[in-house]
């Protein structure tokens, strides 16, 4: 039987039980570091393989039959399967790459497809139609007659990584492996620690914590960048030099794929030339300690003048020019000047933004577009003119990108200056373009979103992604922008914006149940941790006061993070982002109606802003008994993977009397976060103030078929922390 085109040639070919039995020794070593979805990925596509069905191996099957996705899934917008599928090879490459170099049977899933590739693997002996057998000649981990690599021999290979153009020239990923190779050679392995690593590698100031993640990240960064040398340049090396996960002090073996050559015997016992080949070693030792000198040199002065590097990375950049008096009278020129600083006092509230103001004064408003690029070096032209007639006042906007000359964006507004004063009119109109322009889901956002996916993103592209996550709110997104943010807070640690985006993303593994991490801290804490981090960095940040605002909420200080939500508020009453957020807390702290003004405001500056928005009006809607709103909001929505979606969508049809529509959301719902229920009394505290509104919840939930026992009013009404008296108060009974 044949398992994928790659079978249909003359080439020997394992046969069909020797590919079931390779699959299965894979998945049974301990070496296959793959996680529960690689596993069913890995499982599904070998088994349909094996079954004759490789032409049904696609990204939409695999998503809709391993991955629960909807029969609306689109590859081009969720890559769940290619993520996937990417991070399955890794872990194969590494199972290989350790306990399977000696397998007789290479199982790999070739990149452009999703059907296995089974093979024989190539070693050294074997050929055409010979008869296939171990290769016992190779020498082996578990030989431990010959003496471990000598320093020399350490220093050697570290030469030999060094210089490789498959190891890392950027950052400071060399740097970090000789110092923790220089410290085992000084004998001081117990010195190799976080807190040493960041201040004699990375230069971080004496008062270093691990709230600082930098050296956690490039550990990372390093373990990755040996096991992709081992794999490419390195294979036949001499000596392996590996970091253990768990700590940071390096080992040295011999590298099992090494060839049994004589230039890897003792020098003393090669035959010939031993005077030379012992000067010419001699001379490779002093050549590799001053490559390690140099290096920890490059090291120390990389990070004395760390602190000239950009403190954050790059944002866009936005140059206003003042707008233009298009009438020549005398109104109309004070009115452009007044709309220019308004306009200017707007933008600077949105901190993803680099707004160019006092410069402006200067420029002509004809200010030509790409002069304005070459010169200043900005993005993004905000222009625009003014014209009065005796009782209507107009202004008009427009967003051009400076590269090309094409313009992103223009409106035109109105305005009655009987009816409103000039004041009012300047700031209402600056309010909307600064919005338009600058808001998380605005123009400029949208110009600037990454182009497709990637593994790669810097540090701005991570706050451009983590607007995509929000507005998407998926498990796979998720655990990608919070590695982006870990690594951008790494990089720039005084970046107050991708703080408190890693705040809100940390909170997401509690909420949401994303990802969450075998740590000894709560998510909540590492969220509060992050958001004052932000704050501390940037008081002003609306960002930070956002995440420190939901935070606090998540840990029960429900008055405090009101404060800081009014706070946040008051500093960019136009962040879109904010008034949903703040919105929501507001609501589910008992206010529905300012609840839903919030949010109407939000939604009316961002229509098609964070998604989630309509799904939280449709939630306040339902609580203010406005069933018709709560069923065409919800109906908006468009968020068929978050779980809570179908939960508050399961409420509203249920007490609208749509029991057909509630049961089916209330079905998906429970597959989609099946532990809810048996948690029920502290999931609904986590997000709902008041007991009645609880308990509102839980009685529609239960009218939806979801499984709550008669007694869950019991349940609610007990003290916070006590236990429920019987399992079958949260259960339902059989006639259920």
């Amino acid at each position: 039987m044949k398992l994928a085109a790659a079978f249909e040639n003359d080439d020997p070919r394992p046969t069909l039980p020797e590919c079931r039995h390779q699959v299965e020794r894979i998945q049974q070593n301990s070496a296959f570091n793959a996680t529960e979805r690689e596993r069913r990925l890995f499982a599904y596509v070998t088994d349909e393989a094996f079954s004759g069905r490789a032409d049904r191996i696609k990204a939409y099957t695999i998503a809709v039959e391993v991955f629960g996705r909807g029969s609306t899934f689109d590859p081009q917008g969720d890559p769940i399967v290619r993520i996937a599928a990417n991070r399955l090879r890794q872990s194969l490459e590494r199972y290989y790459l350790l306990a399977g170099r000696s397998d007789l049977v290479l199982v790999t899933i070739p990149k452009g497809g999703y059907v296995p590739s089974c093979t024989y693997q190539a070693m050294e002996g074997r050929g055409g139609g010979d008869a296939i057998e171990a290769d016992t000649s190779a020498p082996s981990l578990e030989n431990t007659s010959s003496p471990p690599p000598s320093n020399d021999d350490v220093r050697h290979q570290l030469e030999l990584i060094l210089h490789s153009p498959e190891f890392p020239k950027v950052g400071r990923t060399a740097a970090f492996l000789s110092y923790i190779v220089g410290e085992v050679f000084a004998g001081r392995e117990e010195r190799i620690k976080g807190y040493s690593i960041a201040i004699e590698v990375f230069k971080r100031p004496a008062s270093f914590t691990q709230d600082d993640p930098i050296v956690r990240i490039e550990a990372g960064r390093l373990r990755r960048a040996l096991e992709r040398y081992y794999l490419v340049a390195g294979q036949t090396d001499p000596v392996r030099i590996d970091v253990p996960k768990g700590g940071y002090v390096p080992i040295f073996t011999w590298n099992p794929n090494r060839p049994p050559a004589a230039d890897l015997l003792p020098i003393e016992h090669k035959p010939e030339g031993q005077h030379h080949t012992r000067l010419r070693r001699n001379l490779l030792i002093v050549g590799a300690a001053l490559a390690v000198l140099m290096l920890v040199a490059g090291a120390w002065w990389a990070g004395a003048t760390f602190r000239r590097e950009p403190v954050v990375p790059e944002r866009p950049t936005l140059m206003v020019t003042p707008f233009e008096d298009l009438d020549g009278g005398e109104g109309a020129g004070i009115y452009a000047k007044g709309i220019t600083e308004e306009l200017l006092t707007a933008l600077v509230r949105f901190k993803e933004v680099k707004v160019f103001g006092g410069e402006t004064r200067s420029l002509s408003p004809q200010a030509d577009a790409a002069e304005m690029e070459k010169q200043l070096g900005a993005r993004y032209l905000l222009s625009g003119g003014v014209r009065t007639s005796i009782n209507q006042i107009r202004v008009t906007a427009k967003l051009t990108d400076t590269t090309n000359g094409e313009v992103l964006w223009s409106q035109t507004y109105d305005n009655n200056l009987r009816a409103n004063d000039l004041l009012s009119i300047q700031a209402d109109v600056a309010s909307k373009v600064a919005t338009t322009v600058a808001q998380p889901y605005g123009v400029i956002a949208q110009a600037e979103a990454p182009k497709g996916p990637s593994d790669d993103l810097g540090a701005y592209e991570c706050t451009s992604s983590f607007y995509t996550y929000r507005a998407e709110l998926s498990t796979e997104l998720h655990a990608k922008v919070r590695d982006c943010l870990e690594e951008a807070v790494a990089r720039y640690p005084v970046y107050a914006t991708a703080w408190a985006m890693l705040s809100i993303i940390y909170l997401d593994e509690s909420r949401y149940l994303f990802n969450a991490r075998a740590d000894n801290e709560t998510p909540v804490h590492r969220a509060l941790r992050a958001a004052r981090r932000a704050i501390q960095l940037d008081s002003g940040n609306v960002r930070g006061l956002q995440a420190l605002m939901m935070a606090l909420t998540f840990n029960q200080e429900f008055s405090e993070a009101m404060l800081v939500g009014e706070q946040a508020l008051a500093t960019n009453p136009n962040d879109t982002e904010l008034l949903g957020e703040f919105g929501l807390r507001v609501a589910m702290g008992g206010d529905w109606r300012r609840g839903a003004v919030l949010l109407d405001r939000g939604i009316a500056l961002s229509p098609g802003g964070g998604g989630y928005n309509h799904g939280t009006r449709a939630l306040v809607a339902y609580f203010l008994g406005d069933y018709k709103t709560a069923i065409t909001r919800i109906r908006q929505e468009d968020l068929e993977r978050f779980p809570l979606f179908h939960a508050v969508a399961a409420i509203i049809y249920a007490d609208a009397g749509m029991l057909e529509e509630a049961r089916r959301e209330g079905q998906a719902f429970m597959e989609m976060h099946p532990d809810f229920i048996s948690n029920l009394k502290a999931e609904l505290q986590m997000r709902f103030q008041r007991p009645e509104d609880q308990l509102r919840v839980a009685k529609g939930l239960r009218k939806a078929g979801v499984p709550i026992g008669k007694g869950f009013e019991a349940v609610l009404r007990q003290p916070a922390g006590a236990k429920p008296a019987s399992r079958s108060l949260l259960y339902v009974t059989p006639e259920f």
